[in-house]
């Protein structure tokens, strides 16, 4: 009989077979009963991605416009959303 034998892209690797757990790793990892996390992950296991969050980091905010004072900004050329934050600061005193 012509069976197909599967063939894994990767071989088994026994669970069993990996590096024991420092005391750092361990002092550092979430600890938790079922889904119930008694203490969460502390040090470079909560590091986010990226760089540190500035404090005065921009937003993003939703803001509805009419589509020809876009356009209007559009055709000016060159960053027409920098250009239009300009025009709020200077609206609004801050500049």
């Amino acid at each position: 009989m012509n069976a197909k034998h599967s063939v894994s892209s990767q071989p088994f690797v026994d669970p069993d077979d990996g590096p024991e757990w420092t005391d750092d790793q361990i002092a550092r990892a979430e600890f938790a009963i079922g889904s119930n996390v008694i203490r969460p992950a502390q040090g470079t296991l909560t590091r986010g991605p990226g760089r540190p969050k500035q404090a005065d980091a921009k937003q993003v905010v939703t803001l509805r416009l009419e589509p020809s004072l876009i356009e209007a900004y559009k055709d000016g050329g060159g960053d027409w959303r920098a250009r239009m934050a300009e025009a709020i600061r200077k609206a609004s005193g801050r500049h």
